[in-house]
């Protein structure tokens, strides 16, 4: 028997993959989920072996969900048509139900499900949230898990990212936050209009800054809003001077 969960924020979207599963009597609906919030804490519950996920979902997307989970599972996508998700999914041969879809295409993707079950069930998860990082969606909130919480952050309330080994911090008006994100990955999701990558281990939301100052050599340090000084590499320096129009 294996575990199924479905995460989907219509309730008849969800009762269509129930019905269509009611053909396949080895694999057990564990969890019913309306938003990816309570799918992170099912899956972290649960532990399924596949997951029919949505992707545009209140509160978070699908994609934003796969983020906070340090192993995702074997996910089928089910999605009305976005041009975004679906370029990301072509790209990577993730498998997907476009919405409304019939019982013999279910059962297409359960085959192709069965037929990778021999290979690492993430395997193509990573590649795909690299490509979704360009979803419009994105470019405005940044989701992060503290402890049992999830919190979304708004770019906005960004004033700036940090690399710490395999996370991102990111400082902003309540703190700081960890993500489990790589910075070339954060670097394009962000507006850089208003990002700055100043540093290889650093980016500025150059609206908090209040003042650049010369630091050893030819380095030099932007002086925040909230007295956070934060480094500007030489070749990080031509970049932020032209963003701020100098």
């Amino acid at each position: 028997m294996h575990k199924v969960i479905i995460i989907d924020d219509e309730p008849l979207a969800r009762s269509v993959v129930k019905e269509y599963l009611q053909t396949h009597p080895q694999l057990e609906v564990v969890a019913e989920c309306g938003n990816g919030l309570d799918g992170v804490k099912a899956i972290q519950q649960c532990q399924p072996d596949l997951v029919f996920l949505d992707v545009q979902m209140p509160k978070i997307t699908g994609f934003e969900m796969l983020e906070l989970l340090d192993e995702p599972p074997a996910v089928i996508f089910t999605t009305a048509y976005d041009e975004y998700a679906l370029k990301a999914f072509d790209a990577n041969a993730v498998d997907y139900l476009l919405k409304p879809f019939t019982q013999d295409r279910f059962d297409k993707a359960l085959a192709k499900w069965r037929d990778a079950a021999s290979a690492p069930a993430s395997s193509s998860i990573p590649a795909l949230l690299a490509q979704a990082v360009h979803h419009p969606l994105h470019a405005e909130r940044i989701v992060v898990k503290t402890g049992s919480r999830i919190k979304i952050i708004p770019v906005q309330q960004v004033h700036y990212l940090e690399a710490s080994d395999d996370y991102v911090k990111i400082f902003t008006d309540e703190g700081s936050f960890l993500k489990k994100q790589t910075m070339s990955l954060l670097e394009q999701q962000l507006n850089t209009t208003h990002f700055i990558r100043t540093h290889r281990s650093y980016i500025i939301n150059i609206q908090y800054i209040t003042r650049i100052d010369p630091y050893e050599k030819e380095n030099h340090v932007a002086v925040l809003k909230s007295g956070a000084k934060v480094p500007v590499s030489k070749t990080g320096y031509p970049k932020l001077k032209a963003a701020l129009g100098l």
